[in-house]
Formats: structure tokens, C-alpha cells, sequence
């Protein structure tokens, strides 16, 4: 059983019995297996489970809508809502390439079409596992936020601010962004670094489960409490209680967490004697908190005791060069732990990766980064090749602003370009022209229309620049030139 125990665990999704069965036994020696066949039972079993396994793989095409992939993405949104830190790998059989570039850009790994050998499944695993270890033993940057740009240095500025404050603190920021480093860091940077740091993801947990793992319970209170268990306020003391997703926690229990906050008090499941709590809570949510409150689903009292503090963590797409070094860093880290060279862009991929709007924010482009050190270690890393790990397309249906924010990085490109005075400033502009172009053409799957719409130029003048940068596809019909 202890050997069972200290084997890494790995869900397994698919709705092909024949398939969970064979790759349990295939890889139940090497890992401890869960199984599921639809996003509901996964749902179900992680609730049952007292933490959420390190590493899934998910099949695309679940019930109800089998030979769509909406069920598959959903799941991994709700996975790494659950565990930010869940190395997901998509096998399906729903493999085109688009549908493995948007499960990339949602925050999976890696993407396997079916049928694939279970010895490549083991590698696959068995190497997301050594990244898994490596991530959680790396010594962390300073307060963990890495960046120079003026958002990031802002940012720097509230985490020392905050940080000795006795006060709550809401957190809010897209998936992905980090919201739970700058929760750590606002622990790590105070008077409480030295007190536990205890943190509840309020979506990886069963409604039933949050009240006795916040408040803990007496022996008795229910079947299964054969002992007296203290709750995380408890066993914080003085320290930090960080509550990932807050926006998930049910209103019933949101009054309780309210009376905490107030005045310090609550109490253990099945007892009547009053317990306080002196545990700083800093919570995290992806959620527009104001609009819950209005839409009546979360509490207006709450949402103003936790905003006391509100720290903003600024999407990605808006830090600039700080995705190159952002690049850099998670580049000489993986290299460095797999024992091989770094690999580097060329200047049309740097300038693709400055485009790109990277809509699963710094956990994309870290799974991004593992998987060009796996494949082009040591190598120059080209424009074609870094395209094939990108996904625009995912940002135009589930980014924020969709085809807006694509306008606003041809934007910020542009002013960064003009601000470069010693650079040939023609040659750079006829690059960026093409790749926006290209870009454009890739959101509106080739539809000249959209993509000059998109651009805010004529079809037939998108269609001249086309030719003049030599990426017209004779096949594709030339448009009408009406007066």
C-alpha cells in the first residue's frame, strides 16, 4: 500500500471503457489511477478525492456531445481551475489541428491523436511528472513575479505595500495569470512569512467538504468523523488562509466566512463553543465579483470585507516584453532540468511570439516553453515552427475583446516600432504587416472578407498587400474588383 501511495496519480477521461481499462493496466504500475468516462463523473470522483491528481489525460469527445470536443475543453478549464498546477495531456481522437492548438492555449501540455502506443504515454507522463517535481523544488524569483514591465513593477508595489497589513486582500486576474504567486508572495514579503500558509481552491472541493475543511469538526458530526479535526483557520493561527476561486464558495456558507472576517469567530462543524481565528484570509477569483453581487449570487457585505485591498493581475497580453523574458526564464529553467540546451527564436518567430495575445496567460506560455525544449532543443526556433504551438484562433472565441485585442497588439506593435529609430523601419514594418496579416487570415480561417474587416483595410487592398508580401494562395479565388 505505502508503494501504492508515492506513486504520482493520474486521471484518466475517456468514455471508452475498453480504453480507461486497458491504459489502467497499462500504466497502473507506474501510476495510481483514476478513472472516469464523462466530465461529469470526473467532476464527481475529484470531490471525492482529497486532493486533485497531478496529471490527467483527457479524451475530447465526452458524453453528452461525443463527436464534438466542447465537453473535452471544458474539462480542462475546470481542471486547472481545481489545480492550477495539473499537467494535463489531451488524447483523443478528435485531432485536427486546431482543435490540439486550442486544447494547448486552454493550458494542456500536450496534445496525442488516436490510437498512440501506451510506452509514448508513459514517456509523455513520466516527463510531465520530472516538470512537475522540478517546478515545485525551483527556488522562486524574487516575491515570485517575474517581469520589468510598468504593470509588473506596479504590481511589486501593492505585494510590498499589502503585504504587512493585517487586512483581507481580493485578488482578481484571468486564468493563469498568477494570482496565487502574488497570494504566496503577499504571505512571503510580511511579519507572517515565518506562520503556516495554508490554501483552499473553492472549485477543486465538494460544497459538503468546504465547511468542515474551513472550520474544521467534532468527533461525530457526521458519518466518517470519528475523531475531533481542526479546519484551516485553526491550523493557520496567525498566519495565511488563501482561498483560491471564492467566487465558487456557496452563499450559505459565505455568511459564515463573513462572521470571520468580521469579528474572528466560527465555529467546528456539530460543536456550540465559539473558536477565533487570527489567520490573515487573502482571497482569488477569476470572476467579476460586482456583477456576482448584483446577479445575487454572491454577497455584498462579503465582497466589501474582502476587498479591503484589491490587487489587479494584469493579463499577459498587456506586459509587453515581458513575454520574452518571461521566455528566457522558463526556457533556462526546463533546459536546465532536462539537461539540454535552450533552444531560441528566430526574428520573424520573435516577432509572432510579441503578437501573440497568449489568452491562458503565463501558464500557456510556460507549457509552450516545455514543449519547444522538448522538440527543438538547441535550435533556432523558426516562425512556422512556433505557429504550430500557437493558437490565435482560441483567443478570438474565448479571449476577452476577441478581435479587439488583436487590433490593440497591431497597435502596441506599431508604437514599440516607432519608437526603434535605429531599426530600418520599412523592412520592420513590411515584417509586421505580413505577419498580422497572416495572423488575420488564421482568426478567419482564410475568409479574405473578415480578416480585412479585421484589419481595417478594403478586401482588394488586403489582397494586393497579400501579393506584395508573396502569401496569396493561387487556389483561392481572387476577389471581385467592383467599382
Amino acid at each position: 500500500m505505502e508503494a501504492t501511495r508515492q506513486k504520482p496519480e493520474l486521471l484518466i477521461v475517456d468514455d471508452d471503457p475498453l480504453i480507461t481499462d486497458t491504459l489502467d493496466f497499462v500504466l497502473g504500475r507506474d501510476f495510481q489511477v483514476f478513472a472516469a468516462g464523462s466530465r461529469a463523473q470526473a467532476r464527481s470522483l475529484i470531490a471525492q478525492l482529497e486532493h486533485v491528481p497531478r496529471l490527467a489525460l483527457v479524451d475530447l469527445g465526452l458524453p453528452p456531445v461525443p463527436h464534438r470536443p466542447d465537453e473535452g475543453f471544458r474539462l480542462i478549464g475546470e481542471l486547472l481551475a481545481a489545480a492550477p498546477d495539473i499537467k494535463i495531456i489531451v488524447l483523443s481522437g478528435q485531432n485536427d489541428e486546431a482543435n490540439a492548438r486550442h486544447a494547448r492555449a486552454l493550458g494542456a501540455v500536450d496534445f496525442v491523436a488516436k490510437p498512440c502506443e501506451p510506452d509514448v504515454l508513459r514517456q509523455l507522463l513520466q516527463r510531465a511528472t520530472r516538470f512537475d517535481i522540478t517546478e515545485t523544488a525551483a527556488p522562486p524569483a524574487e516575491s515570485g513575479i517575474i517581469g520589468g514591465s510598468f504593470a509588473i513593477g506596479r504590481l511589486r508595489e501593492q505585494i510590498r505595500q499589502y503585504a504587512a497589513s493585517p487586512f483581507p486582500v481580493l485578488i482578481e486576474g484571468e486564468s493563469g495569470s498568477g494570482k496565487e504567486l502574488v497570494a504566496r508572495a503577499l504571505h512571503g514579503d510580511g511579519p507572517r512569512a515565518a506562520r503556516p500558509y495554508y490554501a483552499l481552491n473553492c472549485a477543486a472541493i465538494s460544497p459538503t467538504l468546504v465547511e468542515p475543511t474551513l472550520f474544521g469538526y467534532a468527533k461525530g458530526a457526521f458519518t466518517g468523523a470519528t475523531a475531533a479535526r481542526a479546519g484551516y483557520f485553526e491550523d493557520a493561527a496567525e498566519g495565511t488562509l488563501f482561498l483560491d476561486e471564492i467566487g465558487e464558495l456557496p452563499l450559505e456558507l459565505q455568511a459564515k466566512l463573513l462572521r470571520v472576517l468580521e469579528n474572528g469567530e466560527y465555529q467546528r462543524v456539530g460543536e456550540t463553543q465559539s473558536r477565533v481565528s487570527r489567520a490573515r484570509v487573502v482571497a482569488a477569483t477569476n470572476r467579476d465579483l460586482r456583477g456576482e453581487t448584483k446577479a445575487g449570487r454572491f454577497r455584498v457585505d462579503l465582497y466589501h470585507r474582502l476587498s479591503v485591498f484589491t490587487v489587479q493581475v494584469p493579463p499577459l497580453r498587456d506586459l509587453g516584453e515581458d513575454k520574452l523574458g518571461l521566455l528566457a526564464h522558463f526556457g533556462a529553467f526546463y533546459a536546465n532540468q532536462a539537461g539540454v540546451a535552450p533552444c531560441t527564436l528566430d526574428d520573424d518567430a520573435r516577432t509572432l511570439w510579441m503578437a501573440y495575445p497568449f489568452p491562458g496567460n503565463v501558464r500557456e506560455l510556460r507549457n509552450i516553453v516545455i514543449r519547444l525544449t522538448t522538440k527543438h532543443a538547441g535550435e533556432c526556433v523558426g516562425r512556422e515552427a512556433l505557429a504550430e504551438e500557437l493558437d490565435f484562433q482560441a483567443q478570438a472565441a474565448t479571449g476577452p475583446g476577441g478581435a479587439d485585442l488583436f487590433d490593440a497588439s497591431v497597435d502596441r506593435a506599431l508604437a514599440v516600432l516607432a519608437t526603434r529609430r535605429s531599426v530600418d523601419l520599412d523592412t520592420s514594418l513590411r515584417a509586421w504587416e505580413r505577419s498580422f496579416i497572416e495572423a488575420a487570415l488564421r482568426l478567419t480561417q482564410g475568409n479574405l472578407a473578415q480578416a480585412a474587416r479585421m484589419l481595417g483595410m478594403h478586401r482588394t487592398t488586403l489582397y494586393s498587400r497579400m501579393q506584395s508580401h508573396g502569401t496569396v494562395d493561387d487556389t483561392r479565388a481572387r476577389p471581385a474588383t467592383t467599382g
